[in-house]
C-alpha cells in the first residue's frame, strides 16, 4: 500500500522517496532510472547532492579516509555539510526528492537531517533488482572494492582529482514516453577507505565511548557496568551508573541518555535504537 505523505518547502510539496537496501547491493547502480522514473529532481547519495548530469554540493562519503568518516558524511552528521545540502535544496524547490539508505531508518535520519520531512514511499532495492543482480553488484563491491556514484565522470572528477575513475553508461526507458528514453552516464571509483580493509567497531570500543559520555554528566560519578546489543538496524546500550545522592534519577538518567545517544552517532555513525539506564548505586559523598 502506497502512502503519500508531503512535506512543504516553501510553497513547493515535496514527496521524498528512499531507496534501500544493503551495502553493494547496486543502488546508486539504479538511482539514476529510478529517479527517472518518479521524475525525481535530487538524488541524495552518500552526502552528494545530485540533479541530473550535475553534483550540486556535498562532501562525498566515498571521499572520506575512513569508514567511520564515510557514514558521519552519508548520515550528514557535520553541520556545515547539512547546512550546504538544505540550501541547495531550498533554491531547486524539487518536487520529488530520492534517498539511497542501506535502511529505512537510515533513510529517516538524513530526511530528518535535511529537514525533507517524512518519507513518501520506501522501495527496497529487491523490488527493482533481481537476485543475480544483487549478487554480481555485491561481487563488485566485496572483491574488486568498486563503487558507483550516479553522476557522469567530468562531474565526480571534481572531488575525486587524484582518483582513476571509470564511465557506466545505462539505458532509460520508460514505457510510454519515447521522449524519456536516453544513455545516463554514472561513474565508477574506489573510495580511499577500501585500502584499509574491513573496520570494525569492537564492544571494547563502544563501551569506552559510552561510559566517557555518560561521566561527563554532571552528578555522575561512574559509568558502572555497560552492555551493548548490536543489532542489524543499530545498537540497544545498557548502563548500570553510579550516581551521588541528591540528584533527581529521571532526570539525570534522560542526560545520560542523551549524552551517550549523541556522542556514540557522531563519533561511530552507527544508530543508536535504545539506552536502558538503571541506577542501583547511589555515592553518598560528592565532591566538593
Amino acid at each position: 500500500m502506497r502512502i503519500l505523505i508531503e512535506q512543504k518547502i516553501g510553497v513547493i510539496k515535496v514527496e521524498v522517496y528512499a531507496l534501500v537496501g544493503p551495502s553493494g547491493t547496486g543502488k546508486s547502480h539504479r538511482a539514476g532510472s529510478v529517479a527517472h522514473e518518479l521524475d525525481a529532481e535530487l538524488i541524495i547519495d552518500d552526502g552528494l547532492v545530485i540533479q541530473d548530469t550535475r553534483i550540486l554540493g556535498g562532501f562525498s562519503a566515498k571521499r572520506q579516509p575512513t569508514r567511520i568518516g564515510a557514514i558521519r558524511a552519508a548520515l550528514f552528521l557535520n553541520e556545515e555539510h547539512a547546512r550546504q545540502a538544505k540550501e541547495i535544496i531550498k533554491n531547486v524547490h524539487p518536487k520529488k526528492v530520492l534517498i539511497l539508505a542501506t535502511s529505512a531508518r537510515m533513510a529517516e535520519k538524513i530526511a530528518r537531517r535535511l529537514e525533507l520531512g517524512p518519507l513518501t514511499k520506501i522501495i527496497s532495492i529487491e523490488e527493482i533488482a533481481s537476485p543475480k543482480e544483487i549478487r554480481k553488484a555485491r561481487i563488485e563491491r566485496t572483491q574488486h572494492s568498486k563503487h558507483v556514484i550516479p553522476a557522469p565522470t567530468l562531474e565526480v572528477k571534481k572531488s575525486f582529482p587524484d582518483t582513476l575513475i571509470d564511465p557506466l553508461k545505462i539505458f532509460l526507458k520508460r514505457k510510454g514516453a519515447p521522449e524519456k528514453r536516453g544513455w545516463l552516464e554514472q561513474s565508477i571509483v574506489k573510495p580511499t577507505f577500501t585500502s584499509y580493509g574491513k573496520l570494525t567497531i569492537t564492544h571494547s570500543a563502544l563501551a569506552s565511548i559510552v561510559a566517557r559520555a555518560a561521566e561527563e554528566v554532571p552528578g555522575v560519578k561512574s559509568a558502572g557496568r555497560i552492555n551493548i546489543i548490536q543489532q542489524v538496524e543499530g545498537v540497544i546500550i545498557e548502563l548500570y551508573p553510579v550516581v551521588y545522592y541528591g540528584c533527581h534519577l529521571p532526570k539525570i538518567s534522560r542526560k545520560i541518555q542523551v549524552a551517550v545517544k549523541r556522542r556514540v552517532e557522531d563519533m561511530t555513525g552507527l544508530t543508536v535504537k535504545a539506552i536502558h539506564v538503571y541506577i542501583r548505586d547511589l555515592d553518598l559523598v560528592r565532591p566538593v
